[in-house]
């Protein structure tokens, strides 16, 4: 055991590495030269809506671009479930919340230790302690109930304004890309027309309208030309991941061993999460499964970079940041599972506190 810690306590130390991390070269399921499909995102603030991409940085319209294929925080949602499952699960508490016929875990909520849906269920008053206790210095407490929101991340936004950085991020992204569209169209079934469902007038208002009701209820031909057709990426496709050693270093308890003992069981699940063999990539959506790109194998990295700029290669299995984070988490001691109800009478009051303090803040109050 003395091994084990001597081996992960020297990334903890103040001369230890800035952080760690990993880049890996991957390609499309289908082939290094195949389409794959970005997310797509909702117009504003000045961007029209569709995939991220960010150039041509030269001027040119054939230059090199970036497009976004899953960002830091799909990535963060990707791999914070995990922790619900076995072998994983016995390493954090399991907080799951029942909300009408559904049984939600807080490894799920998107806002973590800062959701909505926790400030509505008795542990309102504990989660609000325990931000209070990190900004006075104490991480104990958060790292006792919701330990990965010190992990991927948390802000107490409505509340004490406590927030606490991310410590592991990956993001996806895709260079020099060729952004293609395609076309489709809907064949129905029957000529509705010829059964008198609607006369033939109706039917050449309602083809290609696809506002009209008789297209959006599949009732007439409805073509989509134009439409988005996906990226072929001539650059490559790399997941950059770090871990943030730097942060990590700053959680603390009020007693040096007790600091010891939560920096370590922090950094062995921080380890486990970053170094799943496949929650970061895989079928990440529909027309996007990714995976290792072979004939690039060699130019991959895992890497511990210090503050004057070495970067050290690094071999840290899965298997082996396994056993130091069940190692680390029965020092630690996690916290206890829990079984919390939504209250709507809780929700119905924070949503009337927020309007009251809306109102204040019109009125200038």
């Amino acid at each position: 055991m003395s091994d084990l810690w001597t081996k992960y306590d020297a990334w903890l130390k103040e001369d230890g590495p800035a952080a760690l991390v990993i880049r890996e070269y991957l390609m499309p399921a289908e082939g290094p030269d195949a389409v794959v499909f970005p997310p797509t995102f909702a117009p504003g603030d000045g961007f029209p809506g569709g995939y991220n991409i960010d150039g041509p940085f030269n001027g040119h319209p054939d230059g090199e671009n970036v497009c976004l294929i899953d960002s830091v925080g799909s990535q963060a949602n990707r791999i914070e479930p995990e922790f619900s499952k076995d072998p994983y699960r016995s390493l954090v508490p399991q907080v799951e919340i029942q909300a009408g016929e559904r049984t939600i875990n807080l490894l799920e909520v998107g806002h973590r230790a800062g959701d909505a849906i926790t400030r509505c269920t008795e542990l309102a008053s504990e989660l609000n302690a325990a931000f209070k206790s990190h900004l006075k210095g104490d991480d104990n407490p958060l790292a006792k109930i919701a330990p990965t929101s010190l992990i991927f991340g948390v802000w107490d936004s409505r509340e004490t304004q406590a927030r606490l950085p991310r410590l592991v991020g990956s993001t996806i992204r895709a260079f020099n890309v060729r952004k293609l569209t395609r076309g489709a169209v809907y064949i129905p079934p029957a000529d509705y027309s010829a059964l008198d469902v609607f006369d033939e007038d109706e039917k050449a208002k309602a083809e290609g309208d696809k506002k009209n009701p008789l297209a959006q209820r599949g009732f007439v031909h409805n073509p989509a030309s134009g439409t988005l057709g996906g990226v072929i990426a001539r650059g490559g496709i790399r997941r950059d991941a770090t871990l943030n050693l730097v942060a990590l270093r700053l959680l603390k308890a009020p007693k040096e061993d007790d600091s010891l003992k939560l920096r370590r069981y922090i950094l062995g699940l921080s380890l486990v999460a970053f170094t799943h063999p496949s929650a970061f990539i895989g079928s990440l959506r529909q027309g996007c499964i990714l995976v290792r790109d072979p004939a690039r194998k060699m130019d991959n990295a895992f890497v511990a970079v210090y503050a004057d700029g070495r970067r050290v290669n690094l071999e840290v299995s899965h298997e082996g940041a396994l056993e130091f984070a069940r190692a680390a988490a029965e020092k630690f001691g996690v916290g206890k599972n829990r079984q919390l109800t939504f209250s709507k009478e809780l929700a119905k009051k924070d949503v009337q506190e927020a309007k009251s303090k809306g109102a204040k803040k019109r009125k200038g109050q």
